[in-house]
């Protein structure tokens, strides 16, 4: 399928059927990528893990836009759904709506990171290519011929960074706005640098709480790169599973997911445990970027007050202050992190509906709920835990 005279539009249904410095070029165009999300080691870990993949309702059907060489020149991760678990943006309402009035509504589209509510770029161009505005909206329109080709409801691509905004916008795709909940480190030397720009009740409780989370003698160890062991992901793994059973059923990722994790990504992984005379009862995943962490996964087996804002906050900012990361992304919703210093952040996916009396449904709907997000922002801004003559814009954008 010919996008533009000199380029060619192909799928592919497996991401070691592409080259992986040549993805990687577009997708990681530094040497540390801003997330390890996008590398072709990631996607690989998910799908030759048994993660992601067709028989768990995440068919891989890749997007690559090459010219007339046959070198790579765009691509679009993205999968076909038959469900819309492990997404993070919420479109059940939709589907059950679309199939009473009598459509089908899966399979769908999806360009996302499988079970990772992080942004980042999803039409992905060489940022030195002089034709890289042209190239995302080549993929663009891609998406939407192969919406109309093989018959599907929809495409939804989310988790949208900036620069990917304006060509989904070109194509006709409608916006949605959500929010999430990040820590900024503007200059802080350490966490009581932090502290000291929160209001004296907020850090009282803050103190209090990280004091009381290891009352019980608990303590916390940071295992990363050489120092991650089979062991370690072996209780991680028990903790993932215990938090993932009592909130949705089975979870999503494989225990062999985290051994790939272990031997591919293992410079880009954290492990936050807090242990009992060195055995580990709790725990949190977290992967690095470039300027970021990014916190993904909880569990524990005991319960201790306030001990998983320890883990998976407080710590995190702790690790970000040591390493010099700007950000931490705590992952999806929880309005109790703002209370930790973690401020509203808005969050961008876009949608293409073929049909086109539902789209216009769609359309009226997102655009009341973008007025609806923008309120809960300026409401947790309101709400912040820093003092009042702070600049939370300024506080946002790091020092």
């Amino acid at each position: 399928m010919a996008t533009a005279p000199a380029w060619t539009l192909r799928t592919i249904d497996r991401i070691d059927a592409v080259d992986p410095a040549a993805w990687d070029r577009l997708a990681t165009p530094r040497e540390r990528p801003a997330n390890p999300f996008l590398t072709h080691r990631f996607l690989l870990a998910l799908e030759r893990s048994g993660s992601a993949t067709r028989e768990t309702g995440w068919q891989p059907f890749h997007l690559l836009l090459e010219d007339e060489t046959g070198t790579l020149r765009g691509a679009l991760p993205n999968y076909l759904k038959s469900h819309s678990q492990g997404e993070y943006i919420f479109d059940y309402a939709w589907a059950e709506a679309f199939q009473r009035a009598g459509g089908q509504y899966y399979p769908k589209a999806l360009s996302a990171i499988p079970f990772t509510p992080a942004t980042g770029p999803r039409l992905l161009v060489a940022a030195s290519d002089p034709d890289a505005d042209a190239l995302r909206r080549g993929l663009a329109e891609g998406a939407q011929r192969i919406t109309g080709e093989l018959g599907l409801s929809s495409f939804h691509v989310n988790f949208v960074n900036d620069e990917d905004a304006p060509a989904l916008q070109a194509a006709g795709f409608l916006e949605r706005h959500d929010q999430q909940f990040h820590f900024t480190n503007a200059g802080f030397k350490d966490f009581d640098a932090f502290l000291a720009t929160l209001s004296s009740k907020r850090r009282k409780t803050v103190r209090r709480e990280r004091r009381d989370a290891l009352a019980s003698g608990l303590t916390i160890r940071w295992a990363t790169g050489a120092d991650l062991t089979e062991a370690d992901f072996d209780a991680f793994y028990a903790f993932y599973q215990d938090t993932g059973s009592r909130k949705w059923g089975q979870p999503y990722l494989t225990r062999a997911f985290f051994s790939e994790v272990r031997q591919h990504l293992a410079e880009d992984t954290l492990l936050i445990f807090a242990e009992r005379a060195g055995q580990p009862i709790a725990g949190a995943l977290n992967f690095i970027g470039g300027d970021t962490l990014f916190g993904r996964n909880w569990g524990c087996l005991e319960d201790h007050p306030f001990l998983h804002f320890e883990v998976c906050y407080y710590q995190a900012i702790d690790f970000a202050l040591a390493r010099g990361l700007k950000r931490v992304e705590a992952g999806a919703q929880g309005g109790h992190k703002l209370a930790r210093g973690y401020l509203p952040q808005r969050t961008r996916s876009f949608h293409w509906i073929a049909h086109e009396g539902f789209r216009d449904a769609v359309d009226r709907y997102l655009k009341e709920e973008r007025r609806y997000v923008a309120e809960e922002l300026r409401f947790g801004d309101a709400h912040s835990p820093f003092k009042a003559t702070l600049d939370l814009n300024a506080l946002r954008g790091g020092a």
